[in-house]
């Protein structure tokens, strides 16, 4: 029963709010429960798939106590039009934030960030890409410290004190 509570606690967790009542496929080298520590642990070809999104990671370990998911190996998110991948993620479930470090590339028809860290806040579907940012839409290709994008009206915005490279 701990295992179904804590699986179903990480994939509402995870970077994107969950789409409507999908019954969650979730598979990894190994599962466990570490008694001691907690911990949830997902290691190895973790893949997570619920409705028409898929999160695939190295490992995933998860803290029912305070909510909160991390990550590491690559991960990658996939839903509709939108590919998203970094290093590694730490999920703050109770603050619907997720921040993600390393590597950042954002997909999505006609556009194109990447990023050092990025942060991404799913109750305002607004996702912050800072460090070294480049954005690419369409022919135009654009360098800032920091952005913000908003998910649902597809807006990217420089940030007040990001001056474009």
């Amino acid at each position: 029963m701990i295992k179904k509570i804590t699986l179903l606690m990480l994939l509402l967790c995870v970077l994107l709010t969950s789409t409507a009542l999908a019954k969650p496929i979730i598979t990894a080298d190994k599962t466990y429960f570490d008694v001691a520590t907690g911990l949830y642990n997902l290691v190895g070809n973790v893949y997570i798939e619920v409705g028409n999104r898929i999160i695939t990671a190295g490992q995933a370990k998860v803290n029912m106590a305070s909510m909160e998911v991390s990550g590491s190996g690559g991960i990658t998110v996939t839903q509709d039009d939108i590919k998203f991948s970094g290093d590694n993620v730490f999920v703050y479930g109770t603050a619907s934030k997720a921040e993600v470090n390393g590597n950042i590339i954002f997909v999505r028809s006609g556009l194109s960030i990447t990023s050092d860290q990025a942060t991404f806040n799913w109750k305002t579907k607004q996702a912050v890409f800072t460090g070294n940012v480049q954005v690419i839409q369409g022919n135009d290709s654009k360098t800032y410290n920091s952005v913000t994008y908003d998910i649902v009206a597809n807006i990217v915005t420089p940030d007040s004190d990001s001056s474009q490279k």
